[in-house]
């Protein structure tokens, strides 16, 4: 089972549950812990969390285990792991490959990544995905390894301090060298899976550098300040630069068989390490190769 182990230092007594929550364990999970199996200890003893805490006590949090998604199948297609540590998986999806398995897609992220933990044989088999990526959309993607992880990196996407960074190939050539888009964000009223920049919309904050201008297009760096659907894709698309090969928003360039996105990097704060914890995934092949076709 997986447990974590915390020592009382401050000087004022307080309720165990204001600590462990201090950590980052959550309400939702306090009840898992209570009425799923886990355990709370103070000092070696089981304990209820209004017990009050003393300077110099130690409190250990036994997680509760967790049923594996049975709904979802296994993949042996194997990944490619750019971290790993016993809470967090970060994962560099390939484009063509879902992050999330659906009806047309039995071969997901998920899917491959719950074969790699059977074949590890993991104790706990409950897939968490934390960051996901469209279809076509290659890079990182970070995995929690249960529960308590889960929550702790729920809580830095709502705080948006979980960093993530693209490298992305845009038509035409823009001469600025740094640039930042303010434009809302929305549904299309023609299509349930297509955004656009509409009055409507969630106002949406997008930052780009450039990092090589080819024959006709740019190499931007891009980093997203709020998480909307297809936000790089439609700012892209709606300041005159949309993706190479992007189907929905630049449907007359055939010239890649996928919008030319990566998640090339990705910062967030580990709190059991206490660091942070920096992941980078080199550009694909075909991103590459393009940029070598068509470089000046």
């Amino acid at each position: 089972m997986t447990e974590f182990t915390w020592k009382y230092t401050g000087q004022a007594p307080i309720k165990v549950r204001t600590f462990i929550m201090s950590y980052g364990i959550t309400r939702t999970l306090l009840k898992k812990i209570k009425y799923h199996g886990g355990k709370t200890l103070v000092n070696g003893e089981a304990s209820l969390v209004n017990r009050m805490l003393q300077t110099g006590d130690t409190v250990k949090v036994v997680l509760p285990p967790e049923p594996e998604n049975d709904h979802v199948s296994v993949s042996n297609v194997p990944i490619e792991i750019v971290h790993e540590d016993p809470n967090f998986l970060v994962v560099n999806k390939p484009y063509g490959v879902a992050s999330v398995p659906a009806h047309n897609h039995v071969d997901s992220l998920v899917n491959r990544v719950k074969g790699y933990y059977q074949r590890q044989g993991y104790a706990n088999q409950k897939i968490h995905i934390v960051t996901r990526l469209d279809k076509d959309t290659s890079g990182l993607v970070i995995f929690a390894k249960h529960h308590f992880a889960h929550s702790v990196l729920d809580k830095q996407l709502k705080d948006r301090t979980i960093q993530k960074t693209y490298l992305a190939i845009v038509a035409d050539r823009i001469s600025t060298p740094h640039f930042e888009i303010y434009l809302p964000i929305g549904r299309a009223d023609d299509s349930f899976v297509k955004r656009q920049v509409v009055d409507s919309g969630k106002m949406s904050v997008t930052e780009a550098w450039t990092v090589r201008r080819l024959a006709k297009q740019t190499l931007l760096k891009v980093r997203l300040h709020t998480g909307r659907t297809h936000q790089i894709r439609v700012h892209m698309a709606a300041i005159g630069h949309p993706l190479i090969g992007d189907w929905l928003y630049n449907s007359d360039d055939h010239s890649m068989t996928r919008q030319a996105l990566h998640c090339a990097e990705l910062t967030f704060y580990d709190p059991f390490a206490g660091r942070l914890l920096h992941c980078e995934a080199r550009l694909p092949e075909d991103m590459q190769s393009y940029i070598n076709l068509h470089k000046l």
